[in-house]
């Protein structure tokens, strides 16, 4: 479980804004299942998604998606990763490909994450935000994802990853405005 874990330049959970948020969010009882929720709760729900809501700047490392207070949903799950890790919570990352534009059969992936609760084993939580149409939840062992690919082509990506995908974390740190992110989302 240890990579999944672990600190990197894009998941910095040791940094002090990161480090007194996990805290704060951190069950009273101790309860990781309680953690876990509040910390979804709280990136879900208080951290906008930049293509909803026209934001720049354009967010990659957790520290910026929490100063920022703005995230894709790729910036999103890096924050509640390293929220779930400064809590010793194992967390990972989950991807999806959806079906972006029928008429073009254009193609993107969509971020979420996978976390580890010894109770449920691995499960996929996703805290892109909710809106009409959209709603994701916390209800292990049940994933209630904002996505469930149904088109031709769609699928669940089976793998959780330890660090975010390389075409993830170029696209992020090579763009300038959330138009430009959108413009260019990865696929596979």
């Amino acid at each position: 479980m240890q990579p999944y874990l672990q600190q990197t330049p894009i998941i910095d959970w040791q940094h002090p804004e990161i480090l007194a948020l996990a805290a704060d969010l951190k069950c009273p009882s101790g309860a990781k299942f309680g953690t876990t929720r509040n910390s979804f709760e709280f990136v879900r729900d208080e951290i906008r998604h930049s293509g909803d809501f026209a934001l720049n700047p354009v967010t990659c490392r957790a520290s910026d998606v929490l100063r920022e207070g703005t995230g894709f949903c790729f910036a999103k799950s890096h924050l509640l990763a390293a929220l779930l890790r400064a809590n010793d919570i194992p967390a990972g990352f989950s991807y999806q490909r959806l079906l972006l534009d029928k008429a073009s059969a254009h193609f993107c992936l969509h971020g979420l994450n996978s976390v580890y609760l010894e109770r449920y084993g691995w499960f996929r939580v996703d805290a892109r935000g909710n809106k009409p149409g959209i709603t994701a939840e916390f209800i292990p062992p049940e994933e209630r994802l904002a996505y469930v690919p149904s088109a031709d082509g769609e699928r669940d990506l089976p793998e959780v990853y330890a660090d975010p995908l390389p075409q993830v974390i170029e696209l992020l740190q090579s763009q300038c405005s959330y138009e430009g992110v959108t413009e260019n989302l990865p696929d596979v």
